[in-house]
C-alpha cells in the first residue's frame, strides 16, 4: 500500500503546486544571480519555499521539511543581509531544489522520501554559518534522475559499503544487502564485483522496499516504480467554463425553437415565414456550435510559460559546467498551445537548449577575441502565426558551417561524396538530424553520441510539425518549430482516387498545379517535372496504398515534408475541410492517422503521409510507362 493511503488527491494537490512553486522558486534564483540585491525577488523566493515546507509539514514528510527548513533558514539570513549572493552559495541553493524536486518524485510514488544526501545538508549548514568555501566540503551536484553513486573498485578485503549505499538510497535500515542476490558473495568473489554487479545489487534492494509489498499501487494509480505518470489534468479559467456554459444554454434553446418549428411544418405549416424563421434557426444554430467547438478547445489551451519556466535552471546549470555565461532570454510566454502537446514538447526544448549552449556559444575568450560581448544569450520565444505556433530557439553563438557539416557526414559514411556536392545550404544544415550525426570531437555526458536531434525531429513530427534551421556563421543559429494549434483538429485537403475521397495534412501542402502530359520528364527511369526550377519526381496516390492505376492522375499536389518535396498525383481533389480526428485504437492500418466525418456524413481516411513515404521504395514513384496510358503522354522525352 502507499504511505499515503487515503491522502491520494491531497498528495496530487501538493505535488502540483509545490511543483509550480518549486519551477518559480527555480527561475527566480536564476534572476537572482543577475540582480543579487533585488530584494524583492528574496522574499518571492522565501515565501514560496516556505510555502513547500508547509504543504510537506500536512503530509509528514520529515526528511523533506528537514530540507526545506536549512534552505528557508539560508533565504532568510540573505534577505536579511546577513548573508551575501554569491555563485557558490547558488550552486547549494540549486543543489538544494534538486534534491527537494527528487524528493517530489519519490512522493509520487506513494513514498515517504529518504533523507537527502548527507554532504548537502552539511554544506547548507556550512552556508548558515557564513563559512562557504573554507572546509573540503563539495557542493553535491543536481543529477538529471535519482541515481545510486557509481562504487569506487574493490579490492580484497576492502569493499564499498552495502548497508551504506542502501541506507543512502532508500532512507531504511538496511538489511543484509548481499542476501538480496542469489547467490552469496565471498571475499573471494570480491574482486570481480564490477560496477553493474553493484547497481544490480543496489536496484534490487531498492525495488524490494516497494513492489514486495502486496498490492502497491502507490499515488500514482497503478505505475510500477520507475514509470512515469502523464499528467492528464488541466487548469481551466472559470471564465471559459461559464462561456461554454451559456452557449450550451443558448444551443438548448435553440434546439427546442427547432422543434417547434417542426412541429408546425409536419402540421401543414410551410408558408414562407415559417421556412424563413426554420432558416434562421438553422444558421443560429450552425453559428452557435462553431462557436461552442471553439470554446471547448480553448479549455484545452494552456500558456506555454508553463513549459518555459522549467528552462533557465537547465541553461544555468549546463553553461555553469561549460565555463560559459548564458542568460536565456524567454520571449511569448503568454502564448496558448494544446495541452496535449505541452509534455511532448518538453524533451525536444531540453535538447535544442543544450545544443545551443553547448555546441552553438563560444567560450567567453573565444567571444571576446571575436569581438563579442563575453556575456551570451540563448532565446526561447513563442508566438502565434495563424493556426499554428511557431516556437523559436535561438543562439548567439558561433553559427554553422554547410560545408564543415557535409564533410563530417561524408567521414561518418551518412552521406557520400555525390551527395554532399548536391546539397545546398538548407539541406547541409538538415544533416545535424540524421542519426549517428555529431559534430562533438569527443563524448561527453552532454554530447558526441548522435542521438537527440534526429529525436527532436522525431517528436516534433509526431505532433504533425515541422522544424527548420537559419543560421549565419558567426552570429548564431535558430531552430524554428511550427506546429498546429491543436492535435484535435486538423485541416486537411480532400483528394481523391477515382470516386473515393481520403484526406492528407494541409501543412504538408504547398500547391496544386495541373499535370501537362509535355511537361512530365524522365529522369534516372523515374517521372518527375521541373516546377521553378526544381526538379521533382511524381509519386502516383494509387502506388502508395496499392491501389490499381486506372487512369492516368490530371492533378498533382506539391507536397513538402521534412525530408523531401514531391508530386502527388491523383484523379481530383474536393476542397479543404477542418477534420476533427477520430483515433482508430483496436485497428489502425498503416499509413492511416485516423479518420473523419464530412458534412454529408460520408467517413474518410486521414493519411500518415510520413508513414506512407516512410516506406516508400522505388517502385512508388511513377515511371513515365506507367503515365504512359491511352496515348496521354508522349513517347518521346
Amino acid at each position: 500500500m502507499s504511505d499515503f493511503a487515503g491522502m491520494e488527491d491531497l498528495l496530487q494537490d501538493f505535488l502540483i503546486e509545490a511543483g509550480d512553486l518549486l519551477s518559480g522558486v527555480d527561475n527566480k534564483l536564476v534572476d537572482l544571480e543577475r540582480t543579487p540585491d533585488d530584494l524583492g525577488l528574496l522574499n518571492e523566493i522565501f515565501r514560496g519555499f516556505h510555502t513547500i515546507k508547509g504543504g510537506a509539514g500536512f503530509l509528514n514528510a520529515t526528511e523533506l521539511v528537514t530540507l526545506c527548513h536549512l534552505t528557508e533558514n539560508l533565504f532568510d539570513k540573505l534577505r536579511t543581509g546577513e548573508l551575501k549572493v554569491g555563485p557558490d552559495m547558488l550552486d547549494v541553493i540549486l543543489a538544494a531544489t534538486a534534491s527537494v524536486r527528487t524528493m517530489f518524485s519519490e512522493l509520487e510514488r506513494g513514498l515517504q522520501p529518504a533523507s537527502a544526501d548527507p554532504r548537502l545538508l552539511a554544506q547548507l549548514k556550512q552556508a548558515l554559518a557564513g563559512l562557504l568555501g573554507s572546509g573540503e566540503l563539495r557542493v553535491v551536484s543536481a543529477p538529471a534522475a535519482s541515481a545510486a553513486p557509481a562504487p569506487r573498485p574493490v579490492a580484497v578485503g576492502d569493499g564499498p559499503d552495502w548497508n551504506a549505499y542502501y541506507h543512502a538510497v532508500t532512507g531504511m535500515t538496511p538489511p543484509d544487502v548481499l542476501a538480496v542476490m542469489d547467490a552469496p558473495v565471498s571475499e573471494q568473489d570480491a574482486p570481480h564485483l564490477s560496477d553493474s554487479t553493484a547497481n544490480e545489487i543496489i536496484t534490487a534492494a531498492v525495488g524490494r522496499r516497494v513492489s514486495d509489498k502486496p498490492g502497491y499501487q502507490g499515488a500514482g494509480g497503478g505505475r510500477r516504480d520507475g514509470e512515469r505518470q502523464r499528467d492528464n489534468s488541466i487548469r481551466v479559467d472559470t471564465a471559459r467554463l461559464d462561456q461554454v456554459l451559456n452557449l450550451s444554454g443558448e444551443i438548448g434553446l435553440t434546439k427546442n425553437r427547432l422543434n417547434a418549428l417542426r412541429s408546425d411544418i409536419l402540421n401543414g405549416k410551410n408558408d414562407t415565414d415559417t421556412l424563413h424563421a426554420l432558416d434562421l434557426a438553422v444558421s443560429q444554430l450552425d453559428l452557435l456550435v462553431s462557436d461552442l467547438q471553439n470554446a471547448v478547445m480553448k479549455t484545452r489551451m494552456q500558456p506555454i510559460g508553463r513549459l518555459f519556466q522549467k528552462y533557465p535552471r537547465i541553461a544555468r546549470d549546463l553553461a555553469r559546467s561549460l565555463g560559459k555565461d548564458v542568460e536565456l532570454l524567454l520571449l511569448g510566454e503568454e502564448t496558448e498551445i494544446d495541452k496535449t502537446m505541452i509534455e511532448d514538447l518538453a524533451d525536444p526544448i531540453i535538447h535544442l537548449i543544450r545544443n545551443a549552449v553547448d555546441h552553438g556559444i563560444e567560450l567567453p575568450n573565444e567571444r571576446l577575441a571575436m569581438g563579442k560581448s563575453e556575456k551570451s544569450s540563448v532565446r526561447l520565444e513563442a508566438r502565434q502565426e495563424g493556426d499554428h505556433i511557431v516556437i523559436i530557439v535561438a543562439d548567439d553563438g558561433r553559427g554553422m558551417n554547410p560545408e564543415k557539416l557535409r564533410a563530417k557526414a561524408v567521414e561518418k559514411g551518412l552521406i557520400s561524396d555525390e551527395e554532399a556536392n548536391t546539397m545546398d545550404e538548407r539541406q547541409s544544415y538538415n544533416l545535424v538530424f540524421l542519426p549517428g550525426f555529431s559534430t562533438a570531437s569527443q563524448v561527453s555526458d552532454v554530447s558526441g553520441r548522435g542521438v537527440g536531434m534526429d529525436v527532436v525531429r522525431t517528436n516534433i513530427q509526431k505532433l504533425n510539425g515541422s522544424i527548420d534551421i537559419r543560421s549565419a556563421q558567426g552570429s548564431g543559429t535558430e531552430f524554428i518549430i511550427s506546429l498546429p494549434l491543436t492535435l484535435a483538429i486538423l485541416p486537411v485537403l480532400l483528394v481523391c482516387l477515382e470516386e473515393q475521397p481520403f484526406a492528407v495534412p494541409l501543412s504538408m501542402v504547398r500547391e496544386i498545379l495541373p499535370i501537362d502530359p509535355k511537361e512530365v520528364q524522365e529522369l534516372g527511369g523515374r517521372a518527375t517535372m521541373v516546377v521553378r526550377g526544381e526538379v521533382l519526381p511524381i509519386v502516383t496516390l494509387a502506388a502508395l496504398l496499392g491501389w490499381p492505376q486506372q487512369r492516368v492522375p490530371e492533378y498533382g499536389v506539391l507536397m513538402q515534408s521534412a525530408e523531401q518535396s514531391f508530386i502527388l498525383a491523383i484523379d481530383s481533389f474536393a476542397g479543404r475541410e477542418d477534420a476533427v480526428i477520430k483515433s482508430l485504437d483496436d485497428f489502425r492500418p498503416k499509413g492511416v492517422a485516423g479518420v473523419t466525418t464530412l458534412s454529408n456524413g460520408q467517413i474518410v481516411l486521414i493519411l500518415d503521409m510520413k508513414e506512407l513515404l516512410g516506406s516508400m521504395g522505388d517502385q512508388k514513384v511513377a515511371t513515365r510507362a506507367q503515365l504512359l496510358l491511352e496515348g496521354r503522354l508522349p513517347a518521346a522525352a
